[in-house]
């Protein structure tokens, strides 16, 4: 029985739970001031009936000494008993009334006896046979008499019996329009609760595999300071899903195109080595020079496609550098790293005159040369192959804000301010239509800014007609700068 109410309670509504606990504590606090005002009712009136009889008991008592009777002297409905006492026995004297005394006087005996053994008024109750319940008190008159007088309580029982009624109907009709009345109120304040609830419900039934963002937000007031924080935590938690599914949903659009340019990036050298092998194996019959020719270009073609999938490895241990850092850093110049990669430059590049800015004459610092070295190489080819021949290209090498930074600038067209955002995409070109074979594969500036960001570093880019620079810096955290 209790576990089958405890289960129908815990399926209610929490404003109604709320309002039948208000409605027990409030039974509670009604019980307990009833109880208090019924008490506190019932003294007062035994005291005023106490006050009452010593009172009457002073003027009988005065009566009796001058006159030796209560003519006069009495109350409707009590009783009345003068009594002798010596040695001990107390003897009734006859009263002036039958009816001034009970059926039964044995309690009258007892009282009378009692007070002349105390020496002092006497009170009790006692409940006479066929009278009823009566509040008894004895006081000496003058030695050897006894006076004992009684006084119904059937008004102060009566009156607490009606105060009682009175408070129950009261505290019933007040617990009523608490519990009616409160569970109303709870249920308009607790109506936010009910809303984000709604507002929750519409999420589970939106299909977040067709948008990156909730259409749903809890845009209501109301409901006080607390529900106003829960409310702002419960946007600032939608906003935040939001974020998160907007960030993979950008991860996952990022790989499917990821996956599809590295697959038709990689079918294009499967496709020229597999023709160049039909090519080769129809010319083995022929003249020698035309089978070397096709052989060294099937290693071209298998060279360009080890060069991919070198970038696309480096690249995807560069995203997962928490696993394995594929860096190994050293102390090294970096000024002379440079000056490496700019004859390199030269010797492969010699339609594009370079020149390096005269710097620091030596800077130290902790990197991985093979990978720095890679990056120089990779802006500098970029330069190269995205200008028109004779465009100058210039490098230069500085300290800035305890940082080291490598300035890369052509003097070409520039890049379109559409196109500038996206230069460092993976597999992303500015010229669509150049060929792959002088365009590259569109790996070269995404590996190079995956490298710098792996040092701690990035790479910025600032471009207009006739000036293009990318700036590669090196923060001060990875670096110890030496003085030139």
């Amino acid at each position: 029985m209790i576990g089958r109410l405890r289960r129908t309670y815990g399926r209610l509504r929490l404003g109604t739970r709320l309002a039948l606990g208000l409605g027990a504590l409030a039974l509670v606090v009604f019980a307990v001031v009833g109880t208090a005002l019924t008490t506190y009712m019932r003294d007062y009136l035994s005291h005023q009936l106490d006050q009452q009889l010593a009172q009457a008991q002073i003027a009988q008592s005065k009566s009796i000494a001058d006159h030796g009777t209560l003519s006069g002297k009495k109350y409707y409905s009590w009783f009345y008993a003068v009594y002798d006492v010596s040695d001990g026995t107390a003897r009734l004297r006859r009263p002036e009334d039958p009816a001034d005394l009970p059926e039964d006087v044995d309690d009258f005996t007892d009282l009378a006896r009692a007070q002349t053994v105390a020496h002092t008024e006497l009170l009790r109750t006692e409940h006479l046979r066929e009278a009823g319940l009566y509040r008894l008190r004895a006081c000496e008159v003058e030695p050897g008499v006894v006076l004992v007088s009684a006084a119904p309580m059937d008004e102060i029982k009566g009156t607490v019996s009606q105060l009682i009624t009175i408070q129950a109907v009261t505290f019933g009709l007040a617990l009523l329009a608490l519990v009616v009345f409160g569970r109303a109120m709870l249920r308009r304040g607790l109506k936010p609760l009910s809303d984000m609830a709604h507002t929750a419900r519409g999420i589970t039934s939106h299909d977040l595999t067709d948008s990156a963002r909730l259409p749903v937000r809890h845009d209501a007031h109301g409901g006080g300071p607390e529900v106003e924080e829960l409310r702002t935590a419960f946007n600032t938690m939608l906003e935040h899903i939001d974020d998160s599914l907007a960030v993979r949903a950008e991860a996952e659009q990022r790989l499917r195109r990821f996956v599809a340019d590295a697959s038709h990036e990689l079918r294009t050298p499967l496709m020229s080595v597999r023709g160049y092998a039909d090519l080769f194996q129809y010319a083995a019959a022929n003249a020698p020079e035309e089978r070397d020719r096709h052989l060294a270009r099937l290693r071209a073609e298998a060279a360009r496609m080890g060069s991919l999938l070198d970038d696309l490895l480096l690249l995807a241990r560069l995203d997962a550098a928490e696993v394995e850092t594929p860096l190994r850093p050293q102390e090294t110049d970096l000024v002379e790293l440079v000056e490496q990669a700019a004859d390199a430059f030269r010797a492969t590049h010699a339609d594009h005159p370079l020149t390096v800015v005269p710097g620091p004459g030596s800077l130290k610092l902790r990197i991985d040369p093979q990978r720095i070295r890679q990056v120089l190489d990779n802006l500098l080819t970029n330069a190269a192959m995205h200008t028109p021949a004779g465009t100058e290209v210039s490098v230069a090498v500085s300290v800035t804000d305890g940082a080291a930074q490598v300035r890369i600038s052509d003097a070409g067209p520039g890049i379109p301010p559409a196109d500038r955002g996206r230069v460092f995409d993976r597999f992303y070109r500015v010229d669509k239509a150049r060929s792959r074979d002088r365009g590259g594969s569109g790996l070269g500036l995404a590996v190079a800014q995956s490298l710098v960001r792996a040092h701690g570093g990035r790479i910025d880019l600032s471009s207009e007609p006739g000036a293009t620079v990318f700036t590669v810096t090196v923060p001060a955290a990875l670096a110890g700068l030496t003085d030139p």
